[in-house]
């Protein structure tokens, strides 16, 4: 409900938003790393919100934001055009810079926000995605779904320096309920996908931080592996189209990591596609089979799991589920585990294992394919 961000709004400024919208996290069933690498991704919408009420800044200023959270609850204030802050408004500023550029909002514009949310951050279900996706709506209503994506895309990658692809920008502005979308992110090629299974989502508890470390290194790596194949392919564009026959060439032309990196996004880039027919015909337990070939390939070759998402994963396929894999990106978060409908054992199973191994439970809870972003009545 966008109510509370309305409270927060009156409370901090004193005055009514103009405008609110909100916009959802993610879980991706599968494809990952291959957004940035122009290949298939197949994630859902979920019902875990964040939201954002807007309204102009106070008379006579020029150009300034200040912005409030629940988690934040101090007001931080910046020229926008002039500074990048740090830390969460940063996306609330990039957000505004590609909207002027869009000519949506005046260069001298002066912006309040408030946000509020029930997206954890750093669990791998795209808090930043969400963030950016509702305030570019809450300011640009009448920009198209692609367009709300592209412009948090921008924000988030151009702007605050996370070399994300596009996937969570877009399932956070394209999602429908009881819908999967197979997103092919290199031609921007859309397809909603039926989706009613039972999905489990298992917090470990274990955060990350996207904007450094383990994501902007892979990147460089897979850029590097592009530009060594280029010797073999000229034509090649991106990773994700190295022909999937060809892999025992790949594996000649590349040294490690190269070679693990690049193996990794090809061969995924082929399940995610071969997952989404499986998931058209109702094929749900070779689906799920899928699901943990994925987390394999995420953890031996591109190197992106922990140990407490693996021993999530372990647990889930003694206990007899029917997939399991690491969820947004991985080095901690969340894992997603599919489950019969009658299932019992999964949940006990996994919680055993995770308070054997870190004396702490970890969080489960039940996901279901939730509606995209959209505006609020204020």
């Amino acid at each position: 409900m966008p109510r509370p961000a309305i409270e927060l709004f009156q409370k901090t400024f004193g005055t009514t938003p103009g405008a609110a919208a909100s916009a959802p996290g993610r879980v991706n069933l599968i494809g990952e790393h291959t957004d940035y690498n122009g290949g298939p991704v197949l994630p859902i919408a979920i019902a875990a919100r964040t939201n954002a009420a807007i309204g102009p800044g106070a008379p006579g200023e020029s150009g300034v934001l200040e912005a409030v959270s629940t988690r934040y609850p101090i007001v931080s204030r910046v020229k926008w055009q002039e500074e990048l802050p740090s830390g969460w408004v940063a996306y609330v500023a990039g957000v505004l810079r590609e909207l002027w550029s869009f000519e949506a909002v005046p260069f001298d514009g002066s912006v309040r926000v408030a946000i509020t949310s029930d997206v954890p951050i750093g669990a791998g279900l795209s808090s930043s995605a969400a963030l950016s996706v509702a305030v570019a709506k809450a300011l640009a209503p009448n920009l198209s779904a692609r367009q709300v994506a592209g412009v948090a895309f921008r924000a988030e990658h151009d702007h605050v320096g996370v070399r994300c692809g596009v996937m969570d920008q877009t399932i956070s502005a394209l999602g429908k309920p009881d819908h999967a979308l197979l997103f092919e992110c290199a031609s921007l090629a859309a397809t909603q996908i039926p989706f009613g299974a039972r999905l489990l989502l298992v917090d470990t508890g274990k955060r990350h931080d996207l904007s450094r470390g383990g994501l902007n290194e892979r990147r460089a790596e897979c850029e590097a592996a592009v530009k060594r194949l280029k010797i073999e392919l000229p034509e090649l564009q991106w990773l994700a189209s190295w022909p999937a026959e060809w892999l025992p060439r790949l594996k000649r032309a590349l040294r490690e990591p190269l070679r693990s990196r690049a193996v990794h996004v090809v061969s995924e880039t082929a399940r995610t596609r071969f997952a989404a027919q499986l998931l058209q015909q109702g094929k749900l337990r070779q689906f799920g089979k899928l699901l943990y070939e994925s987390h394999e390939s995420c953890r031996r070759l591109y190197e992106c799991s922990s140990p407490e998402l693996d021993t999530v994963v372990s647990a889930a396929k003694r206990a007899g589920a029917l997939g399991a894999r690491l969820t947004g990106a991985g080095w901690g978060g969340a894992a997603i585990v599919l489950v019969n409908k009658t299932d019992q054992k999964t949940v006990p199973a996994i919680q055993r294992a995770f308070e054997g191994a870190y004396g702490r439970s970890a969080p489960i809870s039940e996901v279901k394919a939730s509606a995209g972003a959209h505006t609020e009545r204020v």
